[in-house]
């Protein structure tokens, strides 16, 4: 069972270039599920094969996580890696038949992910103008981080992994390789612009408090002159949502709702959306758009015959 998760995740991250945050999460369920198999079966794990797990194994482990307090979202999501172990492994001639093809999933409560309004969002942007921290670079940086997860609803990942060589400033788009290796190019506007701009300008000087051990260019620099991480990025919107007061639960990802949420409200066409986003399915981006009640409401009384006749 070891050598099969292992070969599988190999594949994922050679063959269908998934995210290491992606492989990180397949990693802890399926491992997860070793350790859940070894006690099940009562061996050690070692002696755990694939062609031992069936139905019932996956339907206990299942189980098991939920009297664990695992939440039904995260039960899914270790199901679909469960699943998707055994049709590798089942092309890979080590199983039969895929013993997690017909257990089904659990059915996760439907929330609307957290969004911005207009007016939170412009307090957030104007946050960095008043940081005087001694470092003048970083508010600067700061303003560009924001201002691009808003105007481009990249993902963290996607944010941190651009060069300059990917942004073509003058023509206002940006070039990124997101989930799955794939390429899109994205718009942004013009305040976008003029704060990469500024970044840009001192983006040299913090350039060189590193050791210059790459030959790459990376957009965002921590203050020792290296690429940003993901996790930086969290800090920034942490430190600027308590600057902007605004309410608890506003992460970078907010930013990328809240970019689908005000392009939908605006009129834009949810396909488009999708290209923007970078989502393989347009059931994901409806996961992450809104509409106001009063605008659907507006849409079917001027859509709907029966509504335009008072009915």
């Amino acid at each position: 069972m070891r050598r099969l998760i292992e070969r599988y995740l190999e594949h994922l991250a050679d063959e269908r270039n998934y995210s290491p945050h992606t492989l990180r999460a397949y990693r802890g369920d399926l491992e997860r599920l070793h350790r859940f198999l070894a006690d099940f079966l009562g061996r050690p794990a070692a002696e755990v094969a694939p062609r031992d797990v069936d139905p019932l194994a996956v339907r206990s482990f299942l189980a098991a996580l939920y009297r664990d307090g695992v939440g039904r979202k995260s039960q899914g999501r270790a199901l679909s890696a469960v699943r998707s172990l055994f049709r590798f492994a089942a092309r890979e001639g080590a199983v039969a038949a895929n013993p997690a093809a017909g257990v089904p999933t659990p059915r996760a409560p439907r929330t609307l992910p957290r969004h911005l309004r207009p007016g939170e969002v412009e307090g957030l942007l104007e946050a960095p103008a008043g940081d005087e921290r001694g470092d003048a670079a970083l508010p600067l940086r700061d303003q560009a981080i924001l201002e691009t997860l808003y105007a481009t609803g990249l993902r963290v990942g996607e944010l941190v992994s651009l060069d300059w060589r990917d942004l073509d400033l003058a023509a206002r788009v940006l070039r990124i390789v997101g989930k799955g290796g794939k390429e899109r190019m994205v718009p942004f506007g013009r305040q976008a612009q003029a704060a990469l701009r500024a970044w840009l300008a001192v983006w040299e000087e913090v350039r060189r408090r590193g050791d210059g051990g790459d030959d790459e260019e990376p957009v965002f620099l921590n203050h020792r002159g290296g690429r940003l991480s993901d996790r930086s990025v969290r800090r920034v919107v942490d430190r600027y949502v308590d600057r902007a007061a605004l309410a608890a639960g506003v992460h970078p990802h907010t930013l990328r709702h809240t970019f689908a949420t005000h392009l939908l409200e605006g009129g834009a066409d949810l396909r488009a959306i999708q290209e923007l986003l970078g989502h393989s399915s347009l059931a994901t981006t409806q996961r992450y758009t809104h509409v106001d009640v009063e605008r659907l409401l507006s849409v079917y009384r001027e859509a709907h015959p029966r509504a335009k006749k008072g009915g």
